[in-house]
């Protein structure tokens, strides 16, 4: 009896159900992937929050999503809950740097060469060019897989169409706001990047 997946020839026949399902389980595999690293990269930033506040530098946390509990999900005492999102996005994280200035920004992690001005939203980028304007200090902090980290100021990130002539940015455009890890794995977002001259703020040690 001939494979129901397979044409005459004995090749996979990509009927459009099974080759929806292909689609469907990739897009699956690649969202779990994408929330895997994405987590990682947050544990990480959370670590090197932990560093600064522990140093006095600043005190830095991630924004809680705003979620309203509709109901019990299984065992009442097991805590969990089914619910919905009440507001829209906020940045990834907020805080204030020692000697009052705030800090805003967001945390985007790609696998990919280059990464797109749309992995910022319309909402947090809002937010970010708000903030900047109240005089907080305001960057995107990206990770190209884990292998190297940036600071990019939110103005450079806002304006990456006018400077680099598209709306995305490569390793190579971007090596003046390449962050280091010191001794203990800790990324140093607030000190001054690789190929610059400033922190994250000028009165940031």
């Amino acid at each position: 009896m001939t494979d129901s997946r397979k044409n005459a020839e004995g090749y996979k026949d990509m009927t459009p159900y099974w080759a929806e399902k292909n689609v469907e389980n990739e897009r699956r595999q690649q969202g779990r992937r994408s929330k895997y690293a994405g987590e990682r990269f947050e544990n990480m930033i959370s670590g090197s929050c932990d560093y600064y506040r522990g140093q006095n530098i600043a005190d830095i946390e991630k924004t809680p999503e705003p979620m309203k509990p509709l109901k019990p999900y299984g065992e009442r005492r097991r805590g969990q809950y089914i619910a919905i999102f009440v507001k829209k996005a906020q940045n990834d994280y907020k805080g204030i740097l020692n000697g009052g200035r705030c800090i805003a920004f967001e945390a985007k992690h790609t696998d990919a060469d280059k990464i797109e001005a749309s992995a910022v939203s319309d909402r947090q980028a809002e937010l970010l060019e708000n903030y900047e304007k109240m005089g907080a200090s305001c960057f995107v902090l990206v990770s190209f897989k884990f292998e190297q980290f940036y600071r990019i100021p939110w103005s450079v990130w806002r304006d990456m169409k006018d400077i680099y002539g598209h709306k995305h940015l490569k390793r190579r455009e971007i090596s003046q706001y390449e962050i280091g890890l010191n001794h203990l794995g800790t990324l140093e977002f607030l000190k001054k990047t690789k190929g610059g001259t400033q922190n994250a703020d000028e009165g940031t040690k």
